[in-house]
């Protein structure tokens, strides 16, 4: 959505509670799979990540 996709805010209003009586009606539960171990294991890839981009970018000459 952009600014321009609506001509006042009560458009807006009314699109955004159609659109959650729409999701309401429709909405089923889910069951979680991204346990804590799992989280565990994406922070510390990150951190793998981001150490070697810092590594790289220093070892790069400069001009």
């Amino acid at each position: 959505m952009a600014p321009n996709d609506f001509t006042d805010l009560d458009q807006i209003r009314d699109r955004l509670r159609a659109f959650e009586d729409r999701y309401n009606a429709t909405a089923q539960p889910f069951q979680w799979r991204f346990t804590t171990s799992d989280l565990d294991d994406l922070l510390a890839r990150l951190d793998r990540h981001t150490l070697d981009r810092q590594e790289k970018s220093s070892a790069a000459p400069t001009a």
